[in-house]
């Protein structure tokens, strides 16, 4: 058993059972970037995105779920991050809401298909552009995002076929 003492007292705990702040900053150094991305691919818009991690790195301090390894965490967080922008696009005043900066960005020529294939991405639903950005992004297989998701690995590579369909 792996255990840890805990400053000014003579008690051993189970360190796997106990998140610190040592451990929750080796969490968010590990994990911050994918789940940024996760949540700006689905809410667009950056200050929306930095809002949503903020959200899903303070529900893993209050939680204090257990992870068995960094995959573990990597899933966890994905999910959660998942969750909270699907429940911030259900919001009506989400949804009405316009961002000007956004309209009015101009594309240069020599990246103008990257921003149009990423805004193809931005366009499919969400079961679609979750699955999407899990297997190319984060390189996950069919069979772990239907874990990370509970689907059937079948009905994942059924996503991605209808989601690259939609996108070209």
């Amino acid at each position: 058993m792996n255990t840890t003492s805990i400053a000014g007292s003579n008690k051993e705990v189970d360190s796997t059972t106990v998140l610190t702040d040592i451990n929750i900053e080796a969490i968010y150094n590990r994990h911050i970037s994918t789940i940024y991305k996760v949540c700006y691919m689905l809410l667009h818009n950056p200050e929306d995105a930095e809002d949503a991690v903020q959200t899903v790195f303070m529900k893993l301090m209050s939680v204090h779920p257990q992870f068995q390894n960094t995959e573990h965490e990597k899933a966890w967080l994905i999910v959660t991050a998942q969750n909270y922008c699907k429940n911030i696009l259900k919001q009506s005043w989400k949804r009405k809401r316009v961002d000007i900066e956004r309209i009015e960005e101009p594309v240069s020529e020599n990246n103008s298909w990257k921003k149009e294939l990423l805004q193809e991405v931005f366009n499919l639903k969400h079961k679609y552009k979750i699955v999407i950005y899990l297997y190319y992004y984060e390189g996950y297989s069919t069979k772990e995002i239907g874990r990370l998701l509970h689907l059937n690995p079948a009905t994942v590579r059924t996503r991605l076929h209808i989601g690259r369909k939609n996108s070209k």
